[in-house]
């Protein structure tokens, strides 16, 4: 399992690949802007520019 940060926001989510743990990791984060809308961040343009953490757990 992959597990994706975001900890300009904190979010946090999972999955089998790198490319689903970003997915995961943008989708939750775009339902959280939605409820929280705290930041000026655009899940969709997330990418190099945004840090990202990504940890592999065996």
């Amino acid at each position: 399992m992959y597990v994706a940060e975001c900890p300009e926001v904190g979010t946090v989510d999972q999955g089998e690949t790198i490319e689903e743990a970003l997915a995961n990791l943008k989708e939750v984060t775009r339902l959280y802007l939605e409820e929280c809308p705290l930041l000026d961040i655009d899940p969709d343009e997330m990418g190099c520019s945004t840090l990202m953490r990504i940890n592999y757990h065996a």
